[in-house]
């Protein structure tokens, strides 16, 4: 559900940046209607975070709103003019291109994998749908 809820983001985000005349604007509204809904959402399960918990976190933490930005003002700059198909899977090429690093490095607490040549034919295999895709 979640992967058919991001290949509706970009197109509404674009269509909301031709309408403010900006993809950075669409971003800004696209994440003051996301916090209103998660605020909603937080409030009725009672969910509040723990300031032991925050305080202890690392800097970097708190940089994956700003992950999110770049994702949607970018969305909504390139799928009204690269198309949705294309735009989404040259973006999980880049998700996976990153996520094999990421991997590799065990970055961010996740277990460390090595980068094997079945995960690269992976993401090769996906760089040429993205190819494959963009043909006319």
């Amino acid at each position: 559900m979640s992967g058919a809820l991001v290949a509706l983001q970009a197109p509404t985000n674009g269509m909301l940046a031709r309408g403010v005349a900006s993809p950075v604007n669409a971003a800004l509204i696209s994440f003051a209607v996301g916090l209103a809904g998660l605020a909603v959402v937080a409030l009725a399960l009672g969910d509040r975070p723990n300031p032991a918990a925050v305080r202890g976190l690392p800097w970097y933490a708190w940089t994956g709103g700003l992950y999110g930005a770049v994702f949607v003002a970018v969305a909504a700059f390139a799928a009204p003019r690269i198309g949705v198909t294309y735009f989404l899977t040259v973006t999980i090429a880049g998700q996976l291109a990153m996520a094999l690093l990421l991997d590799r490095l065990g970055a961010f607490g996740v277990p460390a994998q090595e980068i094997t040549l079945p995960r690269v034919a992976g993401v090769i295999l996906v760089l040429a749908g993205a190819f494959l895709v963009q043909q006319r």
